[in-house]
């Protein structure tokens, strides 16, 4: 067999490969919804926080220096995505990382900056 004819077999190989292991286009669009969920400065402040642990509406305005309105609205979007959930409790409505995957994904772009 020839070099070329190889690595176009080679070639046609990782292909299929790559085919076979490619989610489906909704799985895609739902994770392309996410990263541009994550992707939001002020979003990004917020789950920052929550990296830290849970919190009410009240508490991650004031460590985010956001307005209380405004941190609500970017937290029902990280919610649709399912990038964080929530748990009342009494009066309040907690909020925290929906799972270890989105703690990990922060973890790896504040480990990013210093690349």
């Amino acid at each position: 067999m020839a070099d070329d004819e190889r690595s176009r077999c080679e070639h046609e190989a990782s292909v299929q490969k790559v085919r076979c292991s490619m989610p489906s286009e909704e799985d895609v669009a739902t994770m392309c919804a996410a990263f541009k969920a994550l992707g939001e400065p002020s979003r990004m402040k917020i789950l920052l926080a929550l990296a830290e642990g849970e919190m009410c509406v009240y508490h991650i305005a004031e460590a985010v220096e956001g307005q209380q309105s405004a941190v609500s609205h970017q937290l029902r979007i990280l919610r649709d995505s399912r990038i964080i959930k929530s748990r009342r409790d009494g009066k309040n409505i907690l909020y925290s990382l929906a799972d270890e995957h989105v703690a990990k994904i922060i973890e790896m772009s504040r480990e990013h900056l210093s690349c």
